[in-house]
């Protein structure tokens, strides 16, 4: 029994430390974006268009992320591949602060997203690696926790930007980018001294690499949903709440809010994930998540403001986690990372389409909560989608 704990207890901390992935991959190249976006856009006169194009490019590297991820892992090795793609998304985002060219700037974040793709899917990979031989909530809680990783980094990004734009009176966006690329050196050593502590995980036999993508195609349709959905909110929501009044302080709080509910979702929702399974628990996760999204549009100040972050911020990360145990239990273990980039490619398609569709529909209302009110359409579907997906038989 004592070995037992202990093992669960070093499996808890490898989790965490691997977390340094998605902290980097997504609390700081993606999701801290929306922080510096208000600053970065009225000081190079963006449209809502132009600004949502960045994140679309974002979104489209890590599509070509995941679908470089698997044979990088066998190429590379998936700790290696991790790493490397750890590190270099920490490099993009120091160097989002060196140019102000349009264009450049699109090629850094389409090479941040790339890299962070190949953190965040191989990351996932060595955490089911570890879990395996463990039972489906006990998975459930360590990728949980692995995804929390990107709610630490919006808490980090959430306290540092702000105070970094309120000291430079509100321009220093490039100051802001700088100081979360410190954040991510740390974050990637972090990462490199947890890795040493997983084995690769197996990859399939030659015969064997062929698998039957049906197996998950309802909870893969869903997750690109949720990719179409999600990132709106994520991208927007500081634009958003800057139009309707809230100050720096406020959305300094609201995103400390957003981060620290996902960083602990994974432990909220893993024991509900556990018995439910992941398809009906991304139908469940999900429905939260767009009532999240829509809640500061039909509802005004930032009461409602900071309840939405809460629900948004404990729910978009648990959609992660459940496909990631659907891809668990529909597939053997030699396929969970083909499996996992397979999902993440079809959640990187929605994503990629997002922010432009949001900017989009923004700019022809000229009202950002149009927007918001379709991503939470999209979210409702995409959870009656996730029903559809059969449950695997034990």
């Amino acid at each position: 029994m004592q070995r037992v704990a202990a093992e669960g207890q070093g499996h808890l901390g490898l989790a965490i430390g691997l977390a340094a992935g998605p902290l980097v991959a997504l609390g700081l190249a993606r999701f801290a974006y929306a922080l510096l976006l208000p600053a970065m856009s009225d000081d190079l006169s963006w449209s809502y268009s132009a600004a949502g194009a960045l994140n679309t490019t974002n979104a489209a590297g890590y599509l070509v992320g995941a679908l470089l991820a698997a044979p990088l892992a066998r190429a590379m090795g998936t700790r290696r591949a991790f790493l490397a793609g750890t590190a270099v998304t920490t490099l993009a985002i120091g160097l989002t602060a060196t140019t102000s060219l349009y264009a450049v700037l699109l090629t850094i974040r389409f090479v941040a997203g790339l890299a962070g793709a190949l953190a965040f899917v191989l990351g996932a990979a060595l955490v089911a690696e570890a879990s395996h031989r463990g039972s489906r909530g006990r998975a459930a809680v360590l990728l949980g926790v692995y995804f929390g990783g990107a709610g630490a980094g919006i808490v980090a990004a959430g306290l540092l930007v702000p105070w970094v734009l309120e000291i430079t009176h509100g321009s220093g966006w490039r100051e802001g980018w700088i100081a979360l690329a410190a954040v991510g050196v740390l974050a990637t050593i972090a990462a490199g001294l947890a890795a040493r502590r997983v084995a690769d995980p197996a990859p399939p036999e030659d015969h064997a690499r062929r698998w039957d993508r049906r197996l998950i195609g309802w909870a893969v349709l869903a997750y690109t949903c949720f990719g179409l959905g999600y990132i709106a909110y994520l991208t927007f929501i500081s634009e958003y709440l800057t139009d309707q009044g809230m100050t720096g302080p406020l959305i300094a709080g609201f995103w400390a809010v957003v981060g620290v509910t996902a960083a602990v979702s994974g432990l909220a929702w893993g024991p509900l994930l556990g018995r439910v399974g992941g398809s009906r628990g991304m139908a469940v996760v999900m429905t939260a998540l767009a009532v999240g999204t829509v809640l500061p549009v039909v509802l005004d100040g930032p009461v409602a403001a900071y309840l939405s972050g809460a629900v948004v911020g404990g729910s978009f990360l648990a959609v992660v986690t459940a496909v990631s145990i659907a891809v668990r239990e529909a597939l053997p273990q030699p396929h969970w990372t083909a499996g996992i980039a397979f999902a993440t490619i079809a959640f990187g398609l929605g994503q990629t389409v997002g922010p432009t569709l949001t900017g989009w529909v923004s700019d022809v209302t000229a009202d950002l909560g149009t927007g918001l009110l379709l991503s939470g359409a999209i979210l409702v579907v995409g959870a009656g989608v996730a029903l559809v997906q059969p449950r695997r038989a034990e």
